[in-house]
């Protein structure tokens, strides 16, 4: 139900990248103690919005420091790879990691990274159903061939492959075309719920719903998931300072998706405010900010309305510091999940 989701991006200067791989790996780490289910890692290029350019990478360390949580990519950005190569990789990492990767896709999403791999956003959408298609088929095929509109591939037999095959797969994002394929093939969608309320995220629920049912499931049954930012704190002032690193990386990310980034040099972004976005107070009650009791309430009533089957949490971003973010994690995992749990009736 509950996993961790490391963005991995810096807001400060000076800011190491070995820094930031080393407290994701921290964070990984205390969340394995607290039983938290999967570690997703994500994927972004050239800016300080994320310093990750490989969550298979990020998956395949974790697997030598950890022992029982999931490892998730968060997600892999299929059309900025050589598909042959992706699929040897993710059978790689499936078996270094004894059968616990997950894997998170999507189309991506931003026109500055697709630029700058000479890739083609407009053609993404496309470009991802095939390689899809090319994955489930390379892990499980002796030998495989593909002849499509994107992509051709010879007869091909994939040495790498872990013990599960083709890993759980989970779509990113709200493209009907994407949830689609979700529906048919049984995939799990997990998209963002942004700064927003509860019915941002019922409404985003609904459309997947419709989208499984037009595709003749039964939506009751769907499994999704949603991401959500997470301070577990005793201090409104810290609360604060966590809501408003928030809006930070959620600035970046909607100038990133409206090609209105504005960048220096060295990658590093321009806060640049974003139109009808919320203040702090508003802020601070939509998300998972708050007391032990606080935020218990809102994962039960998200839960409840919405009906999700796992929820990943940003717990550092920005600047937030990082022991504060750690202690965040054990609050969650040491109080919340127990008052989720027996407010649901979940069994241990």
């Amino acid at each position: 139900m509950f996993g961790l989701f490391n963005l991995m991006g810096y807001r400060d200067r000076g800011v190491t990248t070995q820094q930031i791989m080393s407290e994701a790996v921290d964070l990984v780490k205390v969340a394995e103690q607290g039983g938290f289910e999967t570690a997703w890692f994500a994927e972004h290029h050239f800016s300080n919005y994320c310093v990750c350019p490989s969550p298979l990478l990020m998956a395949a360390h974790c697997a030598g420091v950890t022992e029982r949580i999931k490892l998730a990519t968060g997600i892999i950005v299929l059309p900025l790879y050589t598909p042959a190569r992706l699929i040897a990789e993710i059978g790689m990492v499936d078996a270094l990691s004894n059968g616990r990767l997950v894997l998170g896709v999507g189309s991506g999403y931003q026109p500055f990274e697709f630029e700058r791999f000479g890739a083609d956003l407009s053609a993404a959408k496309e470009q991802s159903l095939e390689i899809i298609e090319m994955i489930e088929r390379g892990l499980t095929e002796l030998v495989f061939e593909h002849n499509g509109a994107h992509f051709k591939q010879p007869p091909t037999h994939i040495s790498a492959r872990g013990p599960q095959g083709v890993p759980p797969i989970w779509v990113a994002g709200d493209a009907p075309e994407m949830q689609a394929l979700a529906a048919q093939k049984g995939y799990t969608p997990i998209f963002t719920g942004r700064l927003a309320d509860v019915a941002f995220l019922e409404n985003q629920a609904q459309r997947c719903k419709d989208t499984f049912a037009a595709q003749g499931k039964d939506p009751v049954t769907m499994a999704f998931g949603a991401l959500r930012f997470t301070c577990v704190t005793d201090s409104k002032e810290e609360g604060r300072k966590f809501a408003e690193n928030a809006l930070f990386q959620n600035r970046l990310a909607a100038n990133l998706r409206r090609r209105q980034e504005v960048m220096d040099d060295t990658g590093m972004m321009a806060e640049l405010p974003i139109d009808g976005e919320p203040d702090i107070d508003e802020i601070v009650d939509n998300l998972f900010i708050g007391d032990a009791d606080t935020v218990a309430e809102k994962v039960t009533t998200l839960i409840r309305r919405v009906g999700m089957s796992h929820i990943a949490m940003f717990f550092q971003v920005g600047n937030f510091p990082h022991d504060r973010a750690l202690h965040s994690v054990e609050q969650f995992a040491d109080k919340v999940i127990p008052a989720v749990k027996n407010e649901l009736g979940w069994a241990d």
